[in-house]
């Protein structure tokens, strides 16, 4: 391999994705290089991007920020993204409402509809891969935009 190597890979992949332009996100991660590389790719795609390392604080920057998505890990101490979610899924509308991306290093396909149980609209395995979490958040928004124009 040379070391003049580039890899294009994100960069061609990007052409794919809808603008992320305007979509307010929540990434709550207990560990900072998940949630540092998460926010990278998002804003890098246009998004308006707030971080939380706990499930507290994350409830403490949802009422001021209002984002329209949520992705949270489901491991964390103190307050789990499971538990979390359960919180806000009390709140009232369009907080309440919002879609929800777990992010964990168990697979969850093993047990398809575990997550969807819980709460969630989706879930990606860590390590995370880029074009994996615009793929999953593209395909929220357009679900979401699909039952609101009904």
């Amino acid at each position: 391999m040379s070391d003049n190597y580039e890899n294009y890979h994100l960069k061609d992949d990007r052409k794919d994705f809808q603008t992320l332009d305007g979509l307010r996100i929540l990434v709550v991660d207990d560990d900072e290089d998940t949630r540092t590389f998460i926010s990278f790719v998002l804003e890098e795609n246009s998004a308006q991007v707030a971080t939380a390392a706990s499930a507290l604080e994350a409830l403490k920057i949802m009422k001021q920020f209002q984002p329209h998505l949520l992705i949270t890990d489901l491991a964390m101490p103190e307050v789990d993204g499971y538990s979390l979610l359960r919180q806000i899924r009390i709140l009232n509308p369009p907080l309440g409402n919002i879609p929800a991306i777990a992010v964990t290093g168990i697979d969850l396909q093993k047990e398809s509809d575990f997550h969807l149980q819980c709460g969630f609209q989706g879930y990606l395995l860590k390590p995370v891969d880029p074009t994996d979490l615009l793929m999953e958040i593209v395909k929220l928004i357009q679900q979401q935009l699909y039952f609101t124009d009904k």
